[in-house]
């Protein structure tokens, strides 16, 4: 079941997530129903998945040493294949 929460917000920033909510193929009621989410999310999966990240950097060269049939494809700053 869900509640129905009512807010008014400056017509610019309306503007701006109908605008967003278009480009995302959403709803802006979808949009700050995730915004929501992110607020009440617990904060240690934000620093645990900063943590995994780290270490998955620090260690990459060492797991493709030792798997190097399952040695992913690199992605430079861009995100393409190195």
């Amino acid at each position: 079941m869900s509640k129905s929460v009512t807010i008014r917000v400056p017509e610019e920033l309306h503007a701006q997530l109908r605008e967003r909510a278009e480009a995302e193929g959403t709803t802006v009621t979808a949009l700050i129903t995730e915004a929501a989410h992110n607020v009440v999310r617990d904060p240690r999966l934000d620093s645990a998945a900063e943590v995994f990240r780290t270490f998955i950097a620090d260690n990459a060269t060492a797991f493709d040493a030792a798997f190097p049939d399952e040695a992913p494809d690199r992605l430079d700053a861009s995100g393409r294949a190195a």
